[in-house]
């Protein structure tokens, strides 16, 4: 099964010709060089590039060892741009196999008719490194696992019965060819235990695997919820019989997000118009991936919703923060309400809220209060689970069906 994934190919062929060093990053195994080798490719002989004018180099494969030398590399792809004055595109897969691989892309940037695109998806490549190693000279496009509505293009049945699938198995492309259960299952905690733990252990030269195995399913509980290095530290001296200090903590979030695995969503004050430093929550890149680390226990459908819904505003391009309200209370003390995501992109502004189910009028009303006490202009928008056709009630608030919100990108700007 081939997924398109027409979202980033169009973003590579958007930043062609832009004389800049194009990065495709993700966490490994989301298919970087899938998207790059073949999709990639099949745009560029669909827009008529001579096969003479493109060049892909695979540094994983024993038969390209001699690239993996920076000027045996670098004369190889100087010979090929001599062809002809055309444009060359010049793919390598596995970037970080090369020996000074920054110096050697560098070097490429001198090249007037050659652009480069390349992936890199182990411990000594992060988008944090591009940053440092490349200054300004890269153009990153991370890919993230398959979105909703691109595990929908390829699954048969219903689809409510691929929610229920993608809900608890997630979106990485490899679970696209199991078919059990127990494959799954097994595929998602082997991601976990052999490529990405040891990634970071290597990257980072961490021992102690016991506490960095904990603090990720600690973390996988509290998907959803505010939360800070201080509980994370606590909830390991009274649960876990692990002893950490916040120092580590800290230090370990900060590797599971250069690695992809998580991504924080910063706590906004909507009235005071600023960033609330005391709590953030953590949201799984991939949702299977965090089912997997609680052995897919603790399967609380709204909180796996919320991930779901705040991974897919993030591959819509969109800024995604977890919003506060200060409210006075009927006896004049204060309160706060939370107002799950506040969205941004560009000058547009838009605040969602997450329902799984809307019981009956009280819960409704309850699920919208947050909105209501905001009182700017911005659209303000309910999600709930299922099919719910697009409909504004008297207060001005959107409420949308979550399939209708998953298989219509960017459907929140256009009603």
């Amino acid at each position: 099964m081939v997924v398109k994934r027409e979202q980033y190919v169009d973003s590579l062929v958007g930043s062609m010709h832009n004389g800049l060093i194009k990065v495709v990053t993700g966490i490994r195994r989301c298919g970087k060089s899938f998207l790059l080798n073949e999709l990639f490719r099949k745009r560029l002989q669909e827009m008529e590039i001579k096969e003479d004018n493109m060049l892909f180099l695979k540094m994983e494969d024993w038969r390209n060892r001699s690239l993996r030398d920076p000027d045996t590399l670098l004369g190889k792809i100087e010979a090929f741009a001599r062809n002809n004055s055309d444009m060359h595109y010049v793919v390598i897969d596995e970037v970080q196999m090369v020996d000074h691989f920054p110096e050697v892309l560098n070097s490429l940037l001198l090249f007037d008719n050659v652009d480069t695109y390349v992936t890199g998806s182990n411990s000594r490549f992060l988008s944090t490194d591009i940053a440092t190693e490349f200054r300004g000279r890269s153009y990153e496009i991370h890919l993230a696992p398959l979105s909703f509505s691109e595990y929908m293009s390829v699954c048969s049945g219903s689809i409510q019965e691929a929610w229920d699938s993608y809900s608890l198995y997630g979106g990485m492309p490899g679970l696209m060819s199991m078919d059990t259960e127990d494959k799954k299952m097994a595929y998602l905690r082997q991601l976990f235990n052999t490529v990405y733990l040891r990634d970071i252990m290597e990257r980072n030269r961490i021992e102690n695997v016991p506490e960095i195995k904990e603090l990720i399913r600690v973390m996988a509980s509290c998907v959803g919820s505010l939360t800070n290095t201080n509980n994370l530290t606590n909830t390991f001296a009274s649960k876990k019989n692990l002893s950490i200090t916040n120092k580590t903590v800290s230090a370990y979030i900060k590797y599971f997000e250069e690695s992809f695995i998580v991504e924080q969503a910063l706590r906004y004050d909507i009235r005071g118009k600023g960033y609330i430093g005391a709590q953030v929550k953590y949201y799984f890149q991939d949702i299977g991936l965090r089912n997997a680390l609680l052995s897919f226990r603790q399967l609380d459908r709204g909180h796996i919703m919320e991930n779901i819904i705040y991974n897919e505003l993030r591959q819509q391009g969109y800024t995604v923060d977890v919003g506060d309200v200060e409210i006075r209370t009927s006896n004049g003390s204060r309160a706060h309400l939370e107002v799950d995501f506040v969205v941004g992109k560009g000058p547009s502004r838009y605040y969602i809220q997450s329902a799984y189910q809307l019981q009956d009028a009280q819960k409704e009303e309850q699920e919208k209060r947050p909105l209501l006490q905001i009182k700017d202009s911005f659209k303000k928008i309910l999600i709930v689970s299922g099919h719910f056709p697009p409909m504004y009630d008297d207060n001005g608030v959107l409420t949308i069906g979550l399939f209708q919100f998953l298989t219509n990108p960017n459907i929140i700007e256009q009603i």
